[in-house]
């Protein structure tokens, strides 16, 4: 223990060392930042335990094979940022293009065929402001290569937006430098749906309306056994000028009547480079849900509650030179308040825990995280370039809650860390949280959540990614109602098990899918066959995990991309259920199964939460 006290304090004295180093620069120039840099590395070879940290907070790039091609016009690109460097940009010149017949590197394609030029005479371009706001560089100030990098991310993040290229310009002559911005739509208009035996839905979601990035999603549903229809509608401004500020208004009214209104705005820390970050959150909610009484007799109960959160945000920089690495670690401290008010809530006999009541809750977190995109394809969209988060986030949280007139603290951790290995992509997120009264823990959650995905391979011509998603969760001294219980559902874990009887304090469940990408297209579809399994099981106090039950489901399926549509939901499904219990046993089901489950998460600090125990 002692051992471990002296390596501890050793590491912050190598952290404060760095930091001072930093602090005694008055202007720090690119060599500045690589004498730091070195001084950081040489230091952190004088021990194993240095040189571990060392490793976690700076990463290499993860090295690539490109063709030929690529790697030519990439390393013309860079060399041009390098040689325009710190010159003062003088015009930001932007040109959006109709998503069909042309090319962001091709200056010369233009539509050809019938179908092309009707389908942008349908279709309304981004607009050039709308560009624009999404740039972290301006006129008039000195060329930043990764402010520049960083805002083709995120134009390249709008789902409106299939390609886009920024390439400075040279002036020969001239201190200064030109930018040009040229960006492809996608078509933007998108109707998808799903049918089957029980439901059918349509949604239809206009990404980009009238070329301003907004975004307008319209889902209707229909249960075919009692003809009972849903709705949900949303509206979303992606970016309120330029300020980076997102707003979303959404209702909701389900097929079981349950009806939600909410509105949100929110800065997150959309790129490591965001010194502030804040949000609101407003929430109207009526729904009607089934709990059981003392023996077991469940009744439905009528839920009336509102909710508002607020949350604000600062991102530090540790240290000041101009690397990559070095801009790209923060230290994030963020502040939040959330108040749940029940109007209507269940009665005594089905809630003795008090469990659903009004409640208070103030969270702080401080934590240290870096984190950088790498580009890669043939993930979640075929073919198309997809920036892919790596780094880590160390950070902890704490606070109280004032509920049932009871104030209790909490306290939680988070560790976070992803990159590419030489056998492909693998990511960690671990959490711990509890609350405290006194010195007993109350509603301890432990949750870890793996993503792994192989490099690309080929079978022929055809290409093949591996995904695999393990989760585990741990919960103990959970209160004793059923709602404060980890369940196997569509929304957490496996589609189609969605009786509250299924389940426990744990659970651990994976998700494996095979997913090739077929050569070829067919009037722009691209077809992409997979195979998926689910595995979870469940355990509470009484029974240990892998001694209960295991659930399962396997899924044959197809996604249907296109080069114009960007969108990774139109999929053709059949799943097998080897059992669901109260349902039956060999159960085949079309498109159960949504192929969503895969997405990797960022390595953010933002809104301070309690671990999810889900």
């Amino acid at each position: 223990m002692f051992a471990m006290k002296i390596k501890y304090r050793y590491f912050f004295l190598f952290f404060l060392f760095a930091c001072a180093i930093c602090e005694a620069q008055v202007k720090n120039s690119g060599n500045d930042s690589v004498k730091v840099y070195k001084k950081i590395e040489n230091y952190s070879q004088k021990s194993g335990f240095n040189k571990f940290i060392y490793r976690l907070l700076f990463k290499a790039k993860r090295s690539e094979t490109k063709s030929q091609k690529n790697a030519r016009k990439e390393f013309f690109i860079k060399k041009s940022f390098d040689r325009n460097e710190g010159k003062i940009i003088r015009d930001i010149k932007i040109e959006t293009l109709d998503p069909f017949g042309y090319s962001v590197e091709n200056y010369k394609d233009e539509p050809e065929k019938g179908f092309e030029k009707f389908g942008n005479t349908l279709h309304l371009r981004t607009k050039n402001w709308t560009i624009r706001n999404l740039l972290l560089f301006k006129k008039n100030h000195p060329l930043d290569s990764l402010a520049v990098k960083e805002s083709e991310r995120l134009i390249r993040k709008q789902r409106y937006v299939r390609r886009v290229i920024i390439k400075p310009v040279d002036l020969p002559g001239s201190d200064s430098v030109d930018v040009s911005i040229r960006v492809l739509d996608s078509w933007s208009l998108i109707p998808t749906g799903a049918i089957s035996g029980s439901k059918g839905r349509f949604d239809l979601t206009e990404r980009n309306f009238f070329g301003l990035g907004h975004e307008i999603d319209n889902e209707f549903s229909r249960r075919f056994e009692d003809n009972k229809r849903a709705y949900t509608g949303s509206y979303t401004i992606n970016n309120i000028r330029d300020t980076y500020i997102k707003a979303t208004f959404k209702y909701e009214n389900d097929l079981n009547d349950n009806v939600t209104r909410s509105a949100k705005l929110e800065r997150r820390f959309f790129s490591p480079l965001t010194r502030l970050a804040y949000g609101a959150y407003f929430e109207n909610k009526f729904y009607v849900d089934s709990l059981p009484d003392n023996n077991g007799v469940f009744q439905n109960q009528d839920f009336k509650l509102e909710t508002q959160q607020y949350w604000a945000g600062h991102s530090f920089r540790i240290f000041k030179g101009r690397s990559e690495d070095f801009r790209t670690t923060n230290l994030v401290t963020t502040f939040g308040y959330k108040q749940v008010s029940y109007k209507d809530n269940p009665t005594i006999t089905y809630d003795p825990q008090h469990f659903f009541a009004s409640e208070k809750l103030y969270l702080t977190t401080i934590g240290l995280n870096s984190r950088k995109y790498q580009e890669d394809k043939y993930l979640f969209n075929f073919g198309i370039i997809e920036d892919v988060p790596y780094g880590q986030v160390y950070s902890i949280t704490g606070g109280f809650q004032d509920k049932n007139n009871h104030k209790r603290a909490y306290f939680g951790g988070r560790i976070a860390y992803g990159t590419y290995f030489p056998i492909g992509y693998a990511g960690i997120n671990i959490e711990a949280g509890s609350f405290f009264d006194g010195n007993k823990s109350q509603q301890t959650t432990l949750r870890v959540e793996a993503n792994y995905f192989t490099n690309l391979m080929s079978i022929g011509s055809w290409r093949v990614r591996q995904f695999i998603k393990p989760t585990l969760v741990l919960g103990n001294h959970r209160v004793d109602i059923i709602k404060d219980r980890v369940t196997i559902n569509e929304q957490n874990g496996i589609s189609g098990f969605d009786n509250p009887l299924i389940n426990g304090t744990k659970k651990l469940f994976t998700t494996f899918q095979t997913q090739t990408y077929v050569p070829g297209n067919w009037h722009g579809f691209h077809f992409s066959p997979f195979f998926n399994m689910n595995v979870g099981v469940l355990g509470d106090e009484n029974h240990k995990l892998f001694i209960d039950k295991v659930y399962s489901i396997f899924s044959l399926g197809v996604m249907i991309n296109n080069d114009y549509l960007v969108f990774n939901s139109f999929q053709v499904s059949f799943s097998f259920y080897p059992s669901i219990p109260y349902q039956g046993t060999n159960l085949i089901k079309t498109n159960t199964f949504k192929n969503d489950d895969l997405v990797l998460p960022e390595f953010e600090i933002g809104e301070p939460t309690i671990v999810p125990y889900k």
